[in-house]
């Protein structure tokens, strides 16, 4: 069923309605290149068939047939769930030769450069302008259609004459023939239990005359149905610390960085039990957030109790099915899962994508 519903962000040049995604056709299936593809979150959200929350995600009608990442221990990662290769090098040295031909391009070109948290050198940085080696791909293997991932910090990053990041980096995907649309979802609105918005862009090539229509939320005020809170995520994992039926919780899996009283500082904080949790970040330098339980629940402002939040947790508040594994250190498994797009959000787009392409 499609809704015509306005969007909520006026700004954006949209088609105005979202689609329900409970039902999809299966006549064809997509091949996917995946690039910037990191631990493969939102290339577990295009295949689909994963378990999480008492919920099953169903299969979806994409193949992934091709990823590429820089980071050696991502692609590591990536292989031991996939059971196939991610090719490992930077996409500025990619040889076009060994891509195969696919429908859908899917990536997160990278974010650090446009974080309200960093340094924001935004477009000026080479590694902010690695967005152009997605265009790239794209105008090479011609899919069908694209979807690139952002945070929101690139609709503010002001070039010059009031265009933003963003504004050039639609119109550079537009001039190479497709139908360019983006929008803000905030992964709480699909059952993820985590507060993270982030901007996706869809691209359709002109010539097969669609619109990307997006996903219907499925939690929040305007359906009736309460976001996941922190607690019902991950409360059962708090005493089982060591547990060996459960990976990535291990004493060794989470960070032993102080909290310090009275200082207000990113990550000296717990997360709060009522309510989906804050973002998960990559670059926390060990500082992640605590736990909202404490070993001391008598005084539990006593920072000496609090236990910051472990691998797992931090997976499963991405929305990570407790089958998907880090075989890395717990350092190099916090920045992936940081850097990763919430699987059960990618699975809401990958199939609303469909949709549009087919109905």
């Amino acid at each position: 069923m499609i809704e015509n519903q306005l969007s909520l962000f006026d700004d954006e040049k949209l088609d105005k309605f979202q689609v329900s995604v409970e039902i999809i056709p299966h006549n064809r299936t997509l091949k996917v290149i995946s690039l910037f593809s990191g631990c493969e979150g939102m290339d577990l959200g295009f295949r689909g068939d994963f378990d999480i929350f008492g919920n099953h995600f169903s299969k979806n009608p994409y193949d992934i047939i091709f990823a590429n990442d820089i980071i050696q221990r991502a692609c590591d990662t990536y292989k031991y769930n996939f059971q196939h290769e991610s090719h490992c090098c930077d996409i500025r040295e990619l040889d076009y030769n060994i891509l195969p031909r696919a429908d859908i391009v899917i990536g997160g070109f990278p974010c650090q450069d446009f974080s309200l948290a960093g340094k924001r050198k935004g477009l000026s940085a080479d590694r902010g302008r690695l967005y152009l080696e997605m265009k790239k791909v794209i105008e090479y293997c011609k899919p069908i259609a694209f979807v690139a991932e952002n945070i929101d910090g690139i609709r503010r990053n002001i070039t010059g004459n009031d265009t933003s990041a963003l504004d050039i980096i639609l119109d550079d995907f537009r001039n190479i023939g497709y139908n360019v649309v983006y929008k803000l979802l905030n992964a709480a609105d699909y059952g993820v239990p985590q507060n993270r918005i982030r901007i996706i862009i869809v691209g359709i090539r002109n010539d097969l005359k669609k619109n990307m229509r997006y996903p219907i939320e499925t939690h929040g005020g305007s359906v009736g149905k309460t976001p996941m809170t922190a607690q019902e995520a991950i409360d059962d994992l708090w005493d089982k610390i060591d547990n060996t039926n459960i990976k990535n919780h291990t004493s060794k899996d989470y960070s032993k960085a102080k909290f310090y009283p009275g200082k207000i500082m990113q990550g000296n904080c717990q997360i709060k039990a009522d309510r989906p949790s804050p973002t998960i970040r990559s670059e926390h330098h060990g500082n992640i957030e605590g736990h909202y339980r404490t070993t001391l629940p008598d005084n539990p402002t006593d920072m000496t109790g609090w236990r910051r939040l472990s691998v797992r947790e931090c997976a499963r508040l991405q929305s990570f099915p407790d089958t998907f594994e880090f075989p890395v250190f717990s350092s190099d498994a916090y920045k992936q899962i940081g850097n990763a797009v919430p699987p059960i959000l990618a699975w809401h787009i990958a199939r609303a994508l469909y949709i549009s392409l087919f109905e």
